[in-house]
């Protein structure tokens, strides 16, 4: 019998070192001791939190080592992975299953062959080719080096004098004026940190709302928040250009014609994946642009497997392909690509979106699918609640006022997504509610769900079980609602108390206070739908229900006083709401 020839180890190349390509290299090397690993890194760190760059820059994090989870050196030594930083990988042959890689130190290229390739470059900042972008005080956020750049530029007094390129002198002040361009996560992370360094800051956004994944009525209490603590906002207008003013410092026009001083300027426009490597080896696109993989991220050619910012996913809630840059499902996409190499049957399930930004004292964060999303696909079997309920027990001191919006299917009450604004207790309740649509619940398991209690903590009613309660009484027909934006010439009933009226009333609305309801039942018309609303809808579900068990037609205001200050219809003033308790 002849023996046995031992086959030769596997080689898999990874591009890229930093969350979807250094996981997948720690955990190939966990499942597989034999396999032969070289991860490739063109920058000159590996495996790097830039989700913390901001709060480095902002001083938060004060040395750039903290920013390093893993090195070179220790993939090297602890997973025997022959890791290389500096070195780009520049050409790609699916057909020959080789690799040309750039050594950027000695500008030596070799051609490297493997047996799997893991594609993880990442996405780049968009940087559009405006005038006068390249003049120095632009920065981007994206690597370590470019954080470093920013926190010395901010750090430094004064240059040397001289003229410079552009016609002005380079004696640079210390910073006074930031602007940022640009609303998503990065810009509004950045906004917080140079606001506590010191500097006024000014945020340009081209769309007509901070935070794109959130609703817009949502990122309303955002922005005002934002301005709450000294920011200027401008929305609906875009950046035209950059110009060199006196002294050094930077003037940004717009598109409206406006200009903005600054010392300082960081583009946080968006990113767009890195596909250059992929269309060189011919791999398919998609739609959106980013690298497209299947279940088990593998490309269109069966020994190249992509993860990351790069790849597009498919949306967990609607199953539509979707570019949702997160560090998370990096992570894990890089697990599933080492267990399927591997030999198992590990699949990505798809992302929800599950994300969080710390602004100043609060948290804005979001699961699952939006409202403008469903409304985007033409969906129409959904609702949504608005619920304002305290982070935890009134009465242990520091409860605050937590701003949720829950999204159910009406057929079925499938819970479809959330967002949740607050200045305590936010991400405890946004990981419920994300763990919840992972696992397909309904909003009838949030009001089952079993959560922890203690008055610090929580209530006896958790925020997410109220949710559900909510929602539960919509779907059983207990609570009939509508929405602000729907009331149209409808008889409006306010069963506030009158004292509350002086602050703030609603036109044409009739009051009648809860306690006297029962008795003034013949002052309502029986012939319109009335709709009922008090500060928060909590009387006014009261008030619902004495109605419909009378024989009226009433549906109750979602949310709301609470919800129609932060709604299309409602007044500008809505910064408080994360601030204030809630006195129902």
């Amino acid at each position: 019998m002849e023996p046995k020839v031992k086959s030769a180890p596997m080689k898999v190349i990874i591009v890229g070192g930093v969350a979807g390509g250094a996981s997948c290299a720690a955990r190939l090397r966990r499942l597989d001791e034999k396999a032969e690993i070289l991860m490739v890194e063109r920058g000159p760190y590996v495996s790097y939190a830039n989700c913390g760059l901001p709060y480095y820059i902002g001083g938060s994090i004060e040395n750039e080592s903290s920013l390093l989870v893993a090195t070179e050196q220790m993939f090297r030594s602890v997973f025997a992975i022959d890791c290389r930083t500096n070195c780009e990988a520049i050409g790609i042959s699916a057909e020959k299953k080789t690799i040309e890689l750039k050594n950027h130190l000695t500008g030596e290229v070799t051609t490297e062959k493997y047996d799997k390739l893991v594609l993880s470059p990442g996405a780049a900042p968009i940087r559009p080719p405006l005038p006068g972008i390249d003049i120095p005080g632009i920065f981007s956020v994206r690597t370590v080096p470019d954080a470093r750049n920013i926190r010395e530029w901010l750090d430094r007094n004064m240059l040397n004098t001289g003229m410079n390129e552009y016609g002005g002198t380079n004696i640079i002040a210390k910073p006074k004026n930031a602007v940022v361009v640009g609303g998503g996560f990065i810009g509004l992370e950045m906004v917080e940190n140079l606001v506590h360094r010191g500097l006024t800051v000014t945020l340009i956004e081209k769309l007509n709302q901070v935070m794109p994944p959130l609703d817009l009525e949502m990122a309303r209490i955002a922005k005002q928040y934002m301005e709450k603590h000294g920011v200027k906002v401008e929305l609906n207008d875009g950046v035209a250009g950059f110009r060199q003013a006196k002294e050094g410092t930077l003037e940004v026009l717009t598109e409206s014609g406006k200009v903005y001083p600054a010392e300082v300027v960081i583009l946080a426009i968006g990113v767009k994946p890195e596909t250059a490597l992929a269309k060189m080896a011919g791999l398919e696109i998609g739609k959106r642009g980013g690298i497209r993989v299947d279940e088990q991220m593998r490309t269109s050619h069966t020994d190249i497997f992509a993860v990351g910012d790069a790849v597009e996913v498919k949306d967990f809630v609607t199953g539509e392909w979707n570019l949702i840059p997160l560090a998370g499902p990096a992570n894990r996409q890089g697990r599933i690509v080492a267990d399927v190499l591997c030999g198992r049957n590990s699949r990505y399930r798809g992302t929800q979106g599950t994300s969080i930004c710390k602004l100043f004292d609060a948290a804005i964060a979001q699961t699952g699918v939006s409202e403008k999303t469903l409304k985007g696909l033409g969906e129409r079997d959904y609702e949504k609640i608005y619920t304002y309920p305290n982070s935890h027990a009134g009465y242990y001191p520091g409860a605050k006022m937590l701003i949720i919006k829950t999204l159910f299917r009406k057929s079925d009450g499938k819970l479809l997504g959330a967002q949740v604004l607050g200045e305590d207790g936010v991400p405890k309740r946004i990981d419920s509610f994300s763990m919840a649509i992972q696992m397909g619940c309904t909003i009838y398991d949030l009001e089952e769900s079993e959560l922890c209690y203690a008055p610090p903590y929580g209530s006896a009613k958790d925020p997410v079980n109220f949710a559900g309660m909510v929602a539960g009484n919509v779907l059983h027909g207990d609570m009939p609602i509508c929405h602000w934006d729907s009331i149209e010439n409808s008889f409006l009933l306010d069963v506030r108390n009158p004292q509350e009226l002086e602050v703030e009333s609603v036109k044409g609305s009739v009051n009648i206070p809860l306690p006297q309801l029962r008795s003034r039942l013949g002052e309502l018309p029986r012939d319109r739908e009335i709709h009922v609303f008090c500060r928060s809808a909590q009387r006014s579900y009261y008030a619902t229900r004495i109605l419909l068990q009378n024989g009226f037609k009433a549906r109750n205001i979602s949310g709301g006083m609470l919800s129609r200050s932060h709604s299309a219809v409602g007044p500008v003033a809505v910064a408080s709401l994360m601030t204030t308790q809630d006195k129902k």
